[in-house]
């Protein structure tokens, strides 16, 4: 059956019936800044259920991050995650920025352990009077308040620091018991380890929602790298869809947006109903793969009520 077969009887089964989420990185430039707004401006009319803030260790992203989200809460309609990691920080120091946003409103925390301050690849040490791992994470924002949303990560392909399935399973265990109440996935292009991944996830007693992480390829060159240092296997069929587009950055786009909306279109079609875009803080492709989903922009009054 064709993807537009495929897709015309998902909407006559069911309307629409996806949920879509986004996620956006803190602007570091004047340019930057410009950029990422007009994303949210382009995506927010299609009612996103939330969108997260990424976060990266140091008092500079901190703030970054904090400052995005505040604005996302007063100047938009949108239900801003504001994301938050173990690394290079006390306890006492995370547990004031979980008041703190607790304090403006935000509801929803993407709960993470964090990448090494070295970056990828680096060994990971926890601080000496911080979280360790994630979950520990987790049940801290627990304590402060019941309140939160707590999402969490999960790895179709294991986590490059996993030693094999059973570990990686467990790990994610860990963070349901200590409270998360969604995990969202690392970007996969690979549809059926994703699927397989599900199999040992529910095997395992694990019933949260977990959300497919989508990326749309905007630099196919610096996806491979990136992909290779967080274990995300790049499919021989892939890497020929952009062979030979280094210097065609048009027909590039028209590529990544084609390869996006056949995997999630493939996804519905195996009954997936919520995604999580990483727009990398670009809203052109994400909208279009949303819109063969069957998503529209709200009425304008409906957006103003």
């Amino acid at each position: 059956m064709s993807s537009p077969e495929r897709f015309r009887r998902f909407e006559l089964d069911q309307g629409t019936g996806v949920s879509v989420s986004f996620e956006f990185f803190p602007p570091k430039t004047d340019k930057m800044e410009a950029s990422l707004w007009s994303a949210v401006q382009r995506l927010e009319p299609l009612g996103p259920s939330f969108v997260s803030v990424t976060y990266g260790a140091g008092g500079s992203t901190r703030e970054r991050t904090h400052r995005t989200v505040e604005r996302m809460l007063t100047e938009t309609r949108l239900a801003p995650a504001a994301h938050l990691t173990c690394v290079g920080s006390s306890r006492a120091e995370v547990d004031e920025i979980v008041r703190a946003y607790h304090d403006i409103g935000v509801r929803h925390i993407v709960a993470l352990r964090g990448d090494p301050l070295e970056g990828l690849g680096a060994i990971y040490r926890p601080h000496p009077d911080g979280y360790d791992y994630a979950s520990d994470l987790v049940a801290g924002i627990r304590r402060i308040s019941d309140d939160f949303e707590v999402s969490v990560s999960a790895y179709p392909e294991r986590h490059p620091e996993s030693p094999d399935w059973s570990a990686e399973i467990d790990n994610l265990k860990r963070k349901v018991d200590a409270g998360a109440t969604r995990a969202i996935t690392q970007y996969f292009f690979d549809n059926d380890l994703f699927e397989t991944f599900m199999e040992k996830v529910r095997a395992a007693g694990i019933n949260i929602p977990i959300v497919p992480g989508i990326l749309p390829i905007v630099n196919f060159e610096t996806t491979m790298v990136f992909s290779a240092k967080c274990g995300t296997s790049i499919p021989h069929w892939l890497a020929r869809r952009f062979a030979g587009l280094d210097q065609d950055a048009e027909t590039r786009k028209l590529v990544a947006s084609a390869v996006a909306c056949e995997q999630v279109l493939d996804l519905v079609d195996r009954g997936v109903t919520d995604f999580h875009f990483y727009t990398m803080n670009r809203a052109d492709l994400t909208f279009a793969i949303c819109h063969m989903l069957g998503l529209r922009p709200a009425p304008l009054e409906q957006q103003a009520a």
